[in-house]
């Protein structure tokens, strides 16, 4: 398998498109961001105080040149996930591999935000379904990580149902040193 940060793979099922962002997506990923009912679902622990609230274009212009810069910095991985009934970004998923001196040292952290009429047990099985399992050897971990608030029923119901398990241990932000919670578990299968 190619390097992620020399090759974005792409990945598909009948209903969803992943694929890296582009700056084409920023009308897209505005109704994404600008979305209030949404923003409670998007993490953003140890993110420099960002909390993805991205009301104007020129607000998600400017995430979108920083999410191309981190690529290129290969900080994290960020994919636009298109709808293809739509034809349309519905979300994004943020990946990385994570160091760090805490229970979470080695493992790849996916952040899935999407428009809230997406926040549905279905929609968030599916899209798992396409990046959980190249996820592992993406980003050379055993352990993938993903916070899901109390709040999120539908979204707590999908990560269980696809195999996810909530974890008490704490996430130690690798800058502010703060101990974020809601934190859910997925590891690799061993054949």
């Amino acid at each position: 398998m190619e390097n992620v940060y020399s090759v974005c793979p792409t990945f598909e099922d009948a209903s969803y498109f992943l694929r890296f962002v582009t700056e084409e997506d920023a009308k897209d990923l505005l109704e994404v961001y600008s979305d209030k009912r949404a923003l409670p679902f998007f993490n953003s622990d140890n993110c420099h105080g960002d909390n993805f609230y991205y009301p104007t274009k020129e607000a998600m212009e400017k995430a979108i040149d920083f999410w191309l810069y981190s690529y290129n910095e290969k900080f994290f991985v960020r994919w636009a996930i298109i709808d293809k009934k739509l034809s349309k970004a519905i979300g994004t998923i943020e990946l990385f591999h994570r160091e760090a001196e805490d229970d979470f040292n080695h493992v790849g952290v996916i952040r899935l935000d999407l428009r809230s009429d997406y926040e549905n047990v279905e929609a968030i099985k599916e899209i798992l379904s396409l990046i959980i399992p190249p996820a592992f050897d993406l980003f050379e971990c055993d352990e993938i990580i993903s916070k899901v608030p109390l709040y999120a029923i539908d979204r707590a119901q999908a990560f269980l149902e696809y195999g996810f398990k909530k974890s008490d241990k704490l996430m130690v932000g690798t800058m502010d040193h703060y101990a974020y919670k809601d934190y859910w578990t997925i590891h690799r299968e061993r054949g």
